[in-house]
């Protein structure tokens, strides 16, 4: 029979705590690892059926009202499972490993991929299907309009998303695999949930910069400062020229 790794009481086959001392049980790794599988192939098709989902509604209906419920489901997807790994995600909130050098480069990193994005992207659109798409325009219909784009944009997709991927998920990942391969893994699971073919062509290596900052500095301040700059700076672009003329526009 089984004995508890702390007092050394016998645990039932049953048993996920210690009827003693009350200690977890310590699953062997071939379990930890079985469940972890499990909870990343369940995460994988939940979110995936909730792009999915999301994309054909937005299609339909782009309301307000429309926007909060949707954002509000992935908040409380995101707050489900987080609390599955609490403890751990807990640990990824602390800032011992943030120091100047590091916090510089999420500060400058961002400035650089928004300016490329932004305008690289804008190329790419008006290339291949001739026109230029502005995220700002979804929301016009809205009052206040600015203020909804940035609560969306900047604050409830850096924060969450980022608990979501590196947090939540990467944490299932490291039980099963490589930080590599989950670093690679999380990147591109980010990227498809998003749901546009062109966006993964930056969504993907800006993944793989937000999974190695996680891996190295064991935080997710760093990703999340990282991600809040350049979706903010992408916002003030789309809003500076949808207020004016593109820069597309004024080179022609």
């Amino acid at each position: 029979m089984e004995q508890c790794a702390k007092c050394g009481a016998v645990l039932e086959p049953t048993d996920v705590f210690c009827g003693s001392c009350g200690s977890k049980r310590r699953l062997d790794t071939s379990e930890t690892e079985k469940q972890s599988i499990r909870q990343i192939i369940i995460f994988y098709i939940i979110f995936l059926v909730y792009s999915i989902v999301s994309y054909v509604i937005y299609l339909e209906s782009d309301s307000l009202i429309t926007e909060i419920v949707l954002e509000s489901v992935f908040v409380l997807l995101t707050i489900m499972f987080s609390l599955m790994d609490f403890s751990r995600i807990l640990k990824l909130y602390s800032v011992k490993y943030i120091n100047w050098k590091n916090l510089g480069f999420s500060i400058v990193f961002p400035v650089f991929t928004a300016a490329i994005v932004y305008y690289g992207i804008s190329w790419l659109n008006i290339s291949l299907m001739e026109e230029d798409y502005n995220m700002f325009f979804d929301y016009i219909g809205y009052e206040n309009a600015f203020m909804w784009a940035f609560i969306f944009i900047a604050i409830v997709a850096p924060v969450f998303e980022e608990l979501a991927f590196r947090g939540y998920l990467f944490n299932q990942l490291l039980n099963v695999t490589s930080p590599r391969v989950t670093i690679i893994a999380t990147a591109l699971i980010f990227a498809l949930v998003h749901f546009s073919f062109i966006s993964v062509l930056w969504i993907f290596p800006f993944g793989l910069v937000l999974g190695y900052l996680r891996y190295k500095y064991r935080t997710l301040w760093l990703g999340m400062l990282v991600h809040f700059i350049h979706n903010l700076l992408v916002l003030l672009l789309d809003y500076y020229y949808f207020n004016n003329d593109s820069l597309f526009s004024l080179l022609q």
